[in-house]
C-alpha cells in the first residue's frame, strides 16, 4: 500500500535541479531519500552549506555566536540571532558541516535560556511567549543540540501549556508563574487580548511533536494532548481561534510562506499534525483539500508571505511559483496516509 496519497511527478524533479542547493538538498533528504545513495545526499548537503542560504547566513554571523549584536537576539527583527538561529533550522543547517551553527547555538543558550527554561526576548523570565518558546525549542533540537540541554526548556514548555506547578500572573511572588506576555496555560498570550492563540499553540507542537519520545513525561503527553484538542476541535481550514483584537481570523492563515516565524499559516498546522501522526485525522481533511486546491497544474505552491529584505536572504517573488513552498506543502502532504 501507498504511504502517501499525493504523487508529486514534475514538481520533485523541479526541486532537485541544480542551482538551487538548499532547496535540492532538503528535497533528496526528505523526499527522495529511499532512492539516494548516502554520497549524494551527504555531497548535496556540503553544497547547501557552502553555496546556498545556510551560507548567506552563516557569513553574517559574528564569531562569538549572535547576529547585529550581543544579548538575547530578539531585536532587530528579523536579523538578530534568535531569527537567523531559527532560519538556520528551517533551512536545514547541520553542525557536521559547519561548526558555527554549534557556536550559534551555544550563544543563544548561554544568553536568551532563562534560568526557569524560558527562552526570553529579554533574558528574563518575563520575556517568554509560546511562538519564541515553540520555535527555538524546535529550532535548536533541529540543529542539534544535545536534548539534555534543552531539558529544562521543553520541560517548561509542556507545563505551561498544562499549568502544572505555574502560578497565576497575579502571584507575583511565586517561584514560578505565567508572565504578560505568557500569561496562563492552554496557549494564553497578553498579544492575544489574554486569549489562547492558535499561532502560537502551532510553535509548541511543533517542538513538542520533534521531541525525542523516550524523554516524553505525563506532561509532555498531556501538553500534546492538548495541544491537538486546541487546534483540531475547530476545523484548522477555517482558523476561526480566538482572536483577541480583531473580529475575524488574520487574512495571513491563506497565504503560504517562507520562512515562517511567529505569524502561521494553515499548511503549519497541516504540517505539525502530520508530524504529530494525526495527517489522516478526519478533521484535518478540510485543510489538507485547502492545501493541495492552492497547487497549480504542475504541482507547485505560490509564495503568499515573505520577509523580502528584511532577513539575511530573499526567497523568490511573491505570487510565483516558489521552491521553498512547494517543499513544505510536500513533505507535509508525504505523510497524509493513503486511504
Amino acid at each position: 500500500m501507498e504511504t502517501s496519497a499525493f504523487p508529486f511527478g514534475r514538481a520533485l524533479e523541479w526541486l532537485l535541479e541544480p542551482g538551487d542547493p538548499g532547496v535540492r538538498y532538503l528535497a533528496l533528504r526528505d523526499l527522495a531519500r529511499p532512492c539516494t545513495a548516502a554520497g549524494e545526499l551527504a555531497a548535496a548537503r556540503h553544497e547547501a552549506h557552502a553555496a546556498g542560504p545556510i551560507a548567506t547566513v552563516l557569513a553574517a554571523m559574528d564569531p562569538a555566536g549572535f547576529w547585529e549584536g550581543p544579548g538575547p537576539g530578539y531585536d532587530p527583527k528579523y536579523r538578530s540571532t534568535v531569527w537567523s538561529v531559527v532560519l538556520l533550522a528551517q533551512l536545514g543547517a547541520d553542525a557536521r558541516e559547519d561548526d558555527r551553527v554549534a557556536v550559534a547555538c551555544e550563544y543563544l543558550l548561554a544568553h536568551a535560556l532563562a534560568r526557569g527554561g524560558q527562552f526570553s526576548a529579554s533574558g528574563r523570565p518575563s520575556g517568554t511567549a509560546d511562538c519564541l518558546q515553540g520555535n527555538l525549542c524546535w529550532a535548536l533540537l533541529t540543529l542539534g543540540c544535545d536534548p539534555e540541554r534543552l531539558e529544562p526548556a521543553f520541560d517548561w514548555l509542556a507545563r505551561s501549556v498544562t499549568g502544572e506547578g505555574i502560578a497565576p500572573r497575579t502571584e507575583r511572588t511565586a517561584a514560578v508563574r505565567y508572565f504578560a506576555a505568557k500569561c496562563g496555560p492552554g496557549f494564553a498570550c497578553g498579544s492575544n487580548n489574554w486569549l489562547p492563540c492558535a499561532w502560537g499553540a502551532i510553535k509548541v507542537m511543533r517542538a513538542l511533536a520533534a521531541w525525542p519520545r523516550e524523554r516524553h513525561t505525563a506532561t509532555t503527553r498531556a501538553a500534546i494532548e492538548q495541544g491537538i484538542a486546541f487546534l483540531l476541535d475547530t476545523d484548522p481550514a477555517t482558523a476561526a481561534y480566538p482572536s483577541g483584537y480583531a473580529p475575524n481570523p488574520s487574512g495571513n492563515w491563506w497565504k503560504f510562506g517562507f520562512p515562517v516565524f511567529y505569524v502561521s499559516d494553515i499548511l503549519e498546522i497541516v504540517e505539525v499534525m502530520a508530524a504529530l501522526g494525526h495527517g489522516g485525522n478526519p478533521r484535518l481533511a478540510n485543510s489538507v483539500a485547502m492545501v493541495t486546491s492552492l497547487r497549480d497544474a504542475d504541482g507547485r505552491w505560490p509564495l503568499e508571505y515573505d520577509y523580502h529584505g528584511k532577513t539575511w536572504c530573499d526567497f523568490g517573488a511573491k505570487g510565483q511559483p516558489n521552491k521553498w513552498v512547494t517543499l513544505r506543502a510536500m513533505r507535509a502532504l508525504a505523510q497524509i496516509p493513503a486511504t
